[in-house]
């Protein structure tokens, strides 16, 4: 890992009509439009949508990196987010996540050291950490 700070750069663009060109070294840009909730086309990511997305895959990132220092054997990880966009006091703003964790381990896999770190990667995600909203976190451990 690299010293911190870490510095993260990307750029976007767009005409009037245009959707928004979203690109960062390195990778394929992305298009983006509002949600069909703010008038958008829908069909597109939005911001709302790439920021719940980036909960999801910095949880399970987390928890990969977790894992595997902590020697869990695990096979799958699925992580559905829903995030909540409400008005608060005038603003609006995400005050809620959600976080639905089905975890496949081997069989013979001890499910409450798994779910530990499930929940440990929960708290741990930088994510998650860098926005003031509350996050609940649902866990199912299934053995094979």
């Amino acid at each position: 890992m690299h010293p911190f700070p870490h510095v993260y750069r990307t750029g976007a663009s767009a005409t009037p009509t245009s959707h928004v060109t979203l690109s960062a070294d390195g990778v394929a840009d992305l298009d983006s439009t509002p949600p069909p909730e703010f008038g958008g086309p829908g069909g597109h990511w939005s911001p709302e949508s790439l920021l719940t997305a980036a909960v999801a895959d910095c949880f399970i990132l987390t928890f990969r990196a977790i894992a595997r220092a902590s020697k869990l054997d695990w096979e799958n990880l699925e992580c559905d987010v829903q995030g909540t966009l409400d008005r608060v006091e005038g603003v609006t703003r995400f005050t809620r996540f959600e976080l639905d964790a089905r975890l496949t381990v081997p069989a013979g896999t001890d499910a409450d050291k798994a779910e530990r770190i499930l929940h440990k990667s929960e708290n741990a995600c930088l994510v998650t950490a860098s926005l003031n909203t509350e996050n609940v976190l649902n866990v199912e451990v299934v053995g094979t």
